[in-house]
């Protein structure tokens, strides 16, 4: 088994057969797709009962996390059982292209070094408004912590098995990529950049900015862990 590619899902329900059927037009082989079902509170364990069971699906298979923790804690759980030298994670929202996986993948191996690099995606063609936010929050990351941390919650993220034996304590929230991008920078890991484009949602909504009081929470508990990251700068 050459990569595993853990996909978190949390209510997405109308988005997994999407992800299937978007998955089987571009694996190839040595390569298995984990779906985690992240305590979901909709439908979705049935769809993925329904799903999973068709033979062009045999590449994927469903963990299950009973109890919603996190977005991180549902990506670590999905990585514990995965069997590739190479690891990924994505979104299930669909605004990133289960093709770019497949790209970073490739873009690490034809590297002189792939087990001394790591590989994120970089979201282009976004509006205005979110590339500042984005921009700002990059900002305040990489003065507090010394390093260059752009577009952090950015997917795809291919890495090699050596560094996911790295990631000791990882956060169980949204800060897991900013902790993974943290660690390839004071590992001294090198950091290729994929030009992802990032679309709109085709079902569901955001899990962390659909409403003011849900985003400040999220952005509040980023900003805390930036400067608990800070000890280890």
């Amino acid at each position: 088994m050459k990569l595993s590619i853990v996909v978190p899902c949390y209510n997405e329900e109308k988005n997994i057969p999407l992800i299937l059927e978007r998955f089987a037009k571009v694996v190839e082989q040595s390569v298995e797709l984990i779906l985690v079902n992240n305590g979901s509170t909709d439908g979705s364990a049935e769809v993925f009962r329904k799903e999973l069971v068709k033979k062009k699906y045999s590449f994927a298979r469903l963990v299950t996390v009973k109890e919603n923790v996190g977005y991180g804690h549902g990506i670590s759980t999905g990585l514990k059982s995965a069997k590739g030298d190479i690891l990924a994670w994505t979104h299930a929202d669909m605004q990133t292209d289960p093709a770019d996986v497949i790209k970073g993948y490739k873009l690490l191996m034809n590297l002189d070094d792939p087990e001394g690099a790591v590989v994120k995606g970089r979201r282009v063609n976004r509006r205005l408004g979110e590339t500042l936010f984005t921009l700002g929050m990059s900002v305040l990351a990489s003065l507090v912590l010394w390093r260059f941390l752009f577009d952090v919650n950015a997917q795809p993220k291919v890495f090699p098995r050596g560094f996911y034996k790295q990631m000791k304590r990882p956060p169980k929230d949204f800060s897991l990529d900013l902790y993974w991008l943290y660690l390839a920078k004071i590992k001294r890991y090198k950091v290729k950049v994929l030009p992802v484009y990032f679309k709109k949602r085709i079902h569901g909504e955001s899990k962390w900015a659909f409403s003011f009081v849900s985003r400040m929470k999220t952005i509040w508990r980023t900003v805390k862990y930036i400067f608990k990251l800070r000890r280890y700068a």
